[in-house]
């Protein structure tokens, strides 16, 4: 059984209808693309993944423990004033489950630095993360859900603002993380990258949910996206896709 599966979900925001009629699974151990228009309902129903959102009707059902659910939102979310290193940071990846208020052990310490390594920032460990650039500071926050050994991971658009390089290395790394298991839901609105993540993808429009292939959002004759490099698209863009 999967770990994360939607059964006739209704989610709604000031008292108005957003999704509804929501139904299917993620696949574990793969990336699923979500995408749609802006109001589409992309955050609502990351919001109801997250138990942020009750749904108005219907359930979300999940396999995966508190402290194994990771949620990286867009970099403008986040309080780049509060005081914390890049290694301070990535430690605190193990809060979930270890706690934030005991200290770190030498495991914990030299868990952190292979992933800084692996992420190529161990240079950076006492930068602060207001003097990162958008690339470094989106590094060390998959850092942080690799230091919390993540088995579902939300991310929303976390190629926005960062350079190739790192682009490069979060998609290596992404992928390393689904082959390992890690059930991975990640907002897109580019189809270059949606062509070279994606294993599925989850289209959001118009109040309803369609599941379709990567494959569907291609050109069959050249393999390469079939449109312009942007999203939104609509269902009518999509021959013989399902409906959630």
């Amino acid at each position: 059984m999967a770990r994360l599966q939607l059964h006739d979900l209704q989610l709604a925001r000031g008292g108005q209808t957003v999704l509804e009629h929501l139904d299917g699974r993620f696949q574990d151990g793969a990336i699923t693309a979500l995408i749609g228009a802006n109001g589409a309902g992309k955050s609502t129903l990351i919001s109801a993944i997250m138990g942020m959102l009750p749904p108005v009707a219907g359930r979300v059902e999940c396999g995966v423990s508190r402290e194994r659910c990771a949620w990286l939102p867009q970099q403008l979310a986040l309080d780049l004033t509060f005081p914390m290193s890049v290694e301070e940071l990535i430690m605190t990846g193990t809060w979930p489950s270890h706690g934030a208020f005991k200290g770190y052990c030498a495991a914990h310490y030299r868990r952190g630095r292979e992933i800084m390594a692996r992420l190529g920032i161990s240079h950076l460990a006492h930068r602060q993360l207001g003097e990162l650039s958008g690339g470094q500071r989106q590094r060390a926050l998959i850092g942080r859900t690799l230091m919390q050994e993540a088995e579902l991971l939300l991310l929303d658009e976390p190629f926005a603002n960062v350079d190739g390089e790192t682009v490069e290395v979060l998609m290596e790394v992404l992928r390393d993380m689904a082959a390992a298991g890690t059930t991975i839901l990640v907002v897109l609105h580019d189809m270059e990258q949606l062509s070279r993540l994606a294993d599925d993808v989850l289209l959001l429009a118009g109040g309803h949910g369609r599941w379709v292939g990567p494959e569907a959002l291609l050109d069959y004759h050249t393999g390469q996206p079939a449109r312009a490099p942007r999203l939104p698209i609509d269902f009518s863009d999509i021959p013989h896709a399902g409906t959630a």
